[in-house]
């Protein structure tokens, strides 16, 4: 009997605790049918009056035609070497835009990552590192602080006044038409922060799906209500463009910085003080197509391509690992739901003082939605006794017909299938049904992150404050599309350096002119009258050909002379490096081998080997070495210099295709240097040769000196 008393009380307790949940989700819920409802009656609303007015939406033209201001994209690095590079190479190809400059911010104890941005550096042109000048990670607000104040330096240095600064992260794919949005807004907007949205998952990644349909209902849905309600915007921490007169101001009310470093979330901290100032933020909506590629479900893995129509927005993979997921989210958390507490002061109207409430009541309802999983867990296993008869003694429940107990119940389960409908809805929009549908159970998963990650910024915030623990920058291991999942630009060598800004128009023609009189390859001809620097030209050859890059070393080519014919060498301008750990041939060529000379090395190698990018001069040496024994230090670099048969092509003494057929029967055991070999065959003359040799010498010995 103690026992069954002991049950029936503890059945009791249960009914009495979810009494207490019901309400905190009523009140969850009520708040959640007002954003609803707002939304709907708005969009109504808009799309009846602009009918009336007879107004048009905004069109790509209408961008196209204000003149491009400048404008600076600082993107804040910490451990991304993984990425950065493909960011900045996705970025700069993308931008349908030329007037702006690139500031990525790294730490002196963050070497991977600085030399992956210098790399980029010297391809682009736009591009400038700025560096922290103390260990990292501290916080990305002071990351971005250290970027800013480069910015101004740099408008110093150059008489240049960005009219606005766009905030990125290294993981983001842009759309073209983004910094001619912000273009036509500026300066009469002082932040323009555009939607976020995850790149499509497959239907199996559930926990990156969570992202998709929340960043889908909150972007399409939430933020459009924010601003309707209170014209105040949080900065999403990407896509965000501040105005000039709003980063002076937000140095102004500080006399310092314009992030706030003591903030983990200084994206949605700057969008309230910048709200605070009077400043006018927008959230910018703006149709635009997307060329997407999409697994068809069903179709084993079978890619299709299709143009989406979206509204312009920043693109990125989002962390499809529980752990890396509940860790990000518990930085949202921690900078929105607790740090605001502590550093936002409560703004004046009603509507703003409501909207920070919502943001921050994520904190106590993460932990109720997984309550409400236990609890509805517990009574069904007591509903199970009941039926079964191993358990029949209980007190009266609170929870009887027409009790007021069980009517919330049932409107907590309307506003529980209301909420499950806008998910599907927004999600479907934006990825399609199948992914609509995959939301209801994501909805779920999200939940158990979302705890997770409460849980987590709980700890942390009450570390921080009891025991003084330094909150930093939480690192999140980024993902970037790789080059088939992104469109990219099909250019000639000529438009990937103009694009690049690595090379002007003049010489650029002049060039060209060259090129057609001595059939002398455009980069030879850019190089060889110093208008283009090798490692530039290495760089565009890697990103046009999508091989890597890489250098040699004089212990390298000495260490594996024997791994190719030396004919087939000097023949193709390939250099055998050895094999990767794969055991996969690798060879060095200073542009990607034809068909026919990839057929003959492979051959001599035995299997199809791999190619990577490396300096013209680097080749030149390198064959030199492999020729004629060339004493050089063990390990050191291979310097450049010209190889004979170029100098003699650029400089109109022989044509290429007269040299490239003499090259054809050209065997270095047989007929020795290529020089001597040229003048037997009657191709050129012997003076000719050695005024071109000695001043080969001279390019050797200024490389080597």
């Amino acid at each position: 009997m103690n026992w069954e008393m002991l049950v029936a009380n503890y059945y009791a307790a249960l009914e009495v605790l979810a009494a207490f949940v019901a309400i905190v989700i009523f009140i969850s819920s009520l708040d959640d049918l007002f954003i609803d409802l707002w939304y709907w009656v708005r969009r109504i609303y808009r799309s009846g009056r602009l009918k009336r007015a007879g107004h048009g939406r905004l069109t790509a033209a209408q961008l196209d035609e204000r003149a491009q201001q400048p404008i600076a994209i600082m993107v804040p690095a910490w451990k991304e070497s993984d990425v950065i590079a493909a960011m900045v190479q996705n970025m700069v190809e993308v931008l349908d835009y030329q007037n702006y400059v690139v500031f990525v911010g790294t730490y002196v104890n963050d070497p991977a990552t600085t030399e992956e941005v210098q790399r980029m550096q010297r391809r682009y042109r736009q591009l400038r590192r700025v560096e922290v000048p103390h260990p990292g990670p501290t916080s990305k607000a002071d990351c971005l602080n250290f970027v800013i104040e480069d910015i101004f330096s740099y408008e110093r240095e150059t008489g240049i006044e960005f009219a606005g600064v766009v905030l990125h992260d290294s993981e983001d794919v842009l759309h073209p038409l983004e910094l001619k949005f912000f273009n036509y807004l500026l300066p009469r907007k002082d932040m323009i922060q555009l939607p976020v949205a995850s790149l499509e998952r497959e239907w199996y990644e559930l926990i990156a799906g969570t992202y998709m349909d929340e960043f889908a209902e909150s972007h399409a849905k939430e933020m459009v209500v924010r601003e309707s309600v209170s014209g105040m915007v949080p900065s999403a921490g990407v896509g965000t463009c501040f105005s000039r007169r709003a980063l002076k101001a937000l140095i102004g009310s500080t006399h310092n910085s314009p992030f706030n470093i003591a903030s983990l979330t200084e994206d949605y901290d700057v969008g309230m003080r910048l709200s605070q100032l009077g400043m006018q933020s927008i959230f910018g909506v703006f149709p635009v197509t997307f060329r997407v590629r999409q697994t068809a479900w069903g179709t084993h893995g079978k890619a299709r391509e299709r143009l989406m129509d979206m509204p312009l927005c920043v693109r990125e993979y989002f962390p499809d690992d529980f752990r890396a997921a509940y860790r990000q989210k518990s930085r949202w958390v921690l900078g929105i739901g607790l740090q605001s507490w502590e550093q936002i002061k409560w703004p004046r109207p009603l509507a703003a003082r409501y909207l920070l409430l919502h943001d921050r009541k994520g904190v106590v309802t993460s932990f109720v939605s997984i309550f409400a999983y236990v609890l509805v867990l517990q009574f069904i296993i007591f509903h199970v006794g009941l039926s079964t008869g191993w358990w029949d003694i209980y007190y009266p429940t609170m929870f009887g017909e027409g009790s007021i107990w069980r009517k919330m119940i049932y409107v907590n389960a309307f506003f529980l299938l209301i909420r499950a409908a806008h998910r599907v809805y927004f999600t479907a929009k934006l990825y399609g049904w199948e992914h609509g549908l995959m939301s209801l159970p994501r909805m779920v998963i999200g939940n158990f992150i979302n705890f997770m990650a409460v849980a987590r910024a709980w700890r942390m915030f009450l570390s921080y404050l009891f025991r003084g623990k330094r909150l930093v920058w939480d690192k999140t291991m980024h993902e970037f599309p790789t080059g088939a999942q992104l469109a990219r630009k099909r250019q000639r060598l000529g438009e990937l350096l103009q694009s690049w800004q690595a090379v002007d128009d003049d010489a650029l023609a002049r060039a060209l002119e060259q090129q057609q009189a001595t059939q002398t390859p455009l980069g030879r001809v850019l190089v060889s009258h110093g208008w283009l620097d090798e490692e530039t030209l290495a760089e565009a050859i890697a990103y046009q050909a999508d091989l890597p890059r890489s250098h040699l070393s004089a212990e390298m080519v000495r260490g594996h002379a024997e791994g190719l014919p030396l004919q087939l060498a000097i023949r193709h301008r390939a250099v055998f490096m050895g094999a990767n750990k794969a055991g996969t041939p690798v060879v060095a060529v200073a542009s990607p081998l034809p068909e026919e000379g990839l057929s003959e090395i492979t051959a001599a190698l035995g299997t199809l080997p791999l190619q990577r990018i490396v300096r013209e001069g680097e080749v030149a040496v390198a064959l030199r070495l492999l020729r004629e024994g060339d004493s050089a230090p063990p390990g050191a670099a291979v310097p450049t210099g010209p190889l004979l048969g170029d100098m003699l092509i650029e400089r109109g003494l022989l044509k290429r295709d007269t040299f490239d057929l003499a090259m054809q029967l050209y065997r270095p055991d047989e007929h020795g240097r290529i020089g001597d070999y040229l003048v037997q065959r009657g191709v050129i003359g012997r003076d000719v040769v050695e005024t071109v040799v000695q001043e080969q010498r001279r390019f050797f010995a200024e490389a080597t000196a």
